[in-house]
């Protein structure tokens, strides 16, 4: 017989009750509101056993997920407030139900057990999870603009104590087994083969007792000053970060202490107010978008052909980035790596490159000693082309020469199989230009990380007009296996991401020319949500690279790139930014401060004169130009593509969902009416483009507004 009810109880002979989480079609299992009358049932049927039953073990009916969190499609159905904050009150009363059962509770947790998840968990007297890789513990609702709703507040800060549960619900990190039982989020790690025994002996040891509260909670509990010296250290931490754009962060301090101060009644009563009140924001919107769009785009393949399997990489380069795609191929895609440099010393430095990134995690403990020997085995390199014939795609990473990257071309043709993939990481050579002399030019794709690769989510796909459908599908396969999100964007100089990023920069570059102050304008975009400020990323980034990059774009794509004309002052100077301990601000170990003397060299007087809004308005307002002409020159597939481009490749607000979300919020008419004023004051750059123009005429918008 097949069951449709996502909750499924069973009592064996020993009269244990065995509850199991098994949402029907779902690979996941994830918390819907459409399962109280299911729970409703399980209630009613303990009910009636109530007296006999020993205990009752939760467990998940799938192999590799215990509950990965409440749905969140639920919330974009909300209409009001009220709507989302009964949501919150449905969760909880169902939780505080198994709360209190007369009798012992044990999750017993494999795989993801995140958000509602763990909050269901954190109802139960134990949990015990498995010692897996999969398995992973947190409430990440932070990162959807939102707080843990159905208990997780007030729950979690009782069980493991005040200052551990606001970093993880500040954060929304995900723990691993080891730590979650160090920190007391669970009772027992175990291996999965006898995760539920012991979740049964659990049961069995504890018979009588439900969780008493813990010493650490009647000692937090008492002291009023203690709490309020962590409230406000919290507070003043998450402000750095929060920098007021993210209202989540300030209503989960309010939430937790309100709970603490008035008890666990009282502190859902208030969690569920304020979960809904979040949900209606427009920062939650944005942030739920994202998640939307990157898990559509997981199922994606970017060409209509089966990808081949990738079994082999190859790197060309043993640089920074060509270290970077070696370390996320071996770590992440799980494939060995063959690394060819022009010398030994090239090949030495990835290696050491990845050694220390995965000693980092030994050190924390995420990588046992073997499994370093075992990751650094999987990485292999010479100055020659020994192997090549064994390899599925090569991943080119050396220097911006034309002539340089065709060179490669032709020696992996020479080398590898008829059907290994040519992959090239240029961030602004056309890649046409790159096949152009190719014998199997269909093999050859642009794949454009950025830096440094193993922290940055993105990847360009880039294929030339004689791209093979199947060379895109496996690239875009292997980037995802590789931990990357990956966009397929179109072969024209800058792609998207360095196409948008120039006019912003180009705009950072003439305030400072008015004479604004570095740190004003860098701090200007950081309170705008950006995660750097534009000075600090040309200096991260590398002067030199800048000069490189805007003569191609602006022979490519035409004067509106030309940007004032400061990198050859700056590089005859020796001023290449961070790499020559010099740019715009000095570096010396991680300290770094603004370099005065900058100013003489650029005959400037600092001043600020401009409004920190007025300056991020005019570095913003080109890019958003700038993308509107990508989407529809056809750079980019989509809106959505174009969000999570600039979000994942620059770090673009992700409160403000992405240059088309954001376009859309502000209003297309008044958006065009901002950039005429701004061009009327600074000049042409900032006319708006034929595409927002049309739109405005039409009152057309990027999304529909059910998107």
């Amino acid at each position: 017989m097949t069951d449709t009810k996502a909750f499924n109880l069973t009592i064996d002979e020993q009269k244990i009750a065995w509850l199991c989480i098994d949402v029907p079609n779902e690979k996941m299992n994830t918390l819907q509101a459409a399962f109280a009358s299911d729970m409703e049932q399980v209630f009613a049927e303990i009910e009636q056993d109530k007296s006999t039953i020993k205990g009752l073990i939760l467990h998940s009916g799938k192999p590799d997920n215990f509950v990965a969190g409440a749905d969140v499609r639920m919330l974009d159905a909300c209409r009001t407030s009220e709507e989302a904050q009964a949501l919150a009150q449905k969760g909880q009363e169902m939780f505080q139900k198994l709360a209190d059962l007369p009798f012992p509770v044990v999750a017993a947790i494999h795989g993801p057990c995140l958000g509602g998840g763990l909050e269901l968990a954190l109802a139960c007297d134990y949990r015990v999870c498995s010692d897996d890789d999969k398995t992973r513990i947190g409430l990440p609702e932070v990162q959807l603009g939102l707080l843990p709703g159905s208990g997780g507040t007030q729950r979690l800060p009782r069980l493991i104590g005040l200052l551990p549960s606001l970093d993880m619900i500040l954060t929304g990190k995900q723990l691993r087994a080891k730590k979650a039982k160090k920190l007391g989020v669970v009772d027992a790690c175990v291996p999965q083969t006898i995760l539920l025994d012991v979740a049964k002996q659990l049961l069995e040891k504890n018979k009588k007792a439900k969780h008493k509260a813990s010493t650490k909670e009647k000692l937090m509990a008492n002291t009023g000053l203690g709490r309020k010296v962590i409230f406000e250290q919290a507070a003043k931490k998450t402000e750095q970060k929060a920098r007021g754009n993210y209202p989540a962060t300030t209503a989960i301090l309010d939430v937790i202490r309100y709970g603490l101060e008035k008890g666990l009644s009282k502190g859902l009563e208030y969690e569920a107010k304020r979960f809904g009140e979040l949900v209606m924001t427009p920062e939650s919107k944005a942030l739920r978008s994202i998640f939307f769009a990157t898990t559509e785009m997981k199922k994606e393949h970017g060409g209509d052909a089966e990808p081949l399997v990738v079994k082999r990489v190859g790197v060309l380069g043993g640089g920074l980035m060509g270290a970077g795609i070696a370390h996320v191929s071996v770590a992440k895609a799980k494939v060995p790596v063959r690394i060819k440099d022009v010398s030994n010393d090239g090949v030495l430095n990835a290696l050491n490159y990845n050694f220390k990134l995965f000693d980092k995690q030994r050190k924390r403990r995420i990588v046992s000693k073997a499994q370093l020997q075992a990751k650094m085995n999987q990485i292999s390199g010479g100055t020659d082309f020994t192997t090549f014939n064994q390899l599925d795609v090569v991943i080119e990473a050396v220097f911006e020469d034309l002539n340089l990257k065709q060179q490669m071309v032709a020696d992996i043709e020479q080398h590898a199989k008829a059907e290994t993939i040519f992959a090239t990481n240029t961030s602004s050579l056309p890649i046409g230009q790159i096949a152009e002399k190719a014998a199997r030019p269909e093999n050859v794709v642009g794949l454009h990380y950025f830096s440094p690769v193993e922290k940055m989510p993105l990847v360009e796909v880039i294929p030339h007009e004689g791209t093979s459908d199947q060379t895109i599908s496996t690239v875009v396969e292997l980037a995802r296996k590789q931990g990357k999100t990956p966009i397929v964007v179109k072969d024209q100089a800058g792609f998207y991401v360095n196409r948008i990023l120039a006019p912003y920069m180009n705009e950072a570059a003439q305030v400072l020319l008015t004479g604004e102050p570095i740190e004003q304008l860098d701090n200007a975009l950081l309170n705008a949500g950006f995660p750097v400020g534009p000075i600090t990323l040309l200096d991260e980034v590398g002067v030199d690279i800048g000069a490189k990059i805007m003569p191609i774009l602006v022979k490519e794509l035409g004067p509106r790139f030309q940007g004032p004309d400061v990198f050859d002052t700056l590089l005859n100077d020796g001023r290449k930014g961070r790499k020559s301990g010099k740019g715009f601000y000095t570096y010396k170990g991680k300290e770094k401060k603004v370099d005065k003397t900058v100013y003489q060299l650029l005959n400037l007087k600092p001043e600020a004169k401009l409004a920190e809004a007025e300056i991020a308005m005019r570095c913003i307002l080109p890019m958003l130009n700038e993308a509107v002409r990508c989407l529809d020159e056809g750079i980019i597939r989509s809106p959505r593509d174009g969000d999570i481009g600039a979000i994942f490749g620059i770090g673009f607000p992700p409160f403000l969902g992405g240059p088309f979300r954001y376009m859309d919020q502000i209003g297309i008419a008044k958006l065009v009416e901002m950039m005429n004023e701004h061009a009327a004051k600074y000049g042409d750059r900032f006319a708006p483009c034929d595409g927002l123009l049309t739109r405005a005429s039409v009152g057309e918008s990027f999304y529909s507004s059910e998107s």
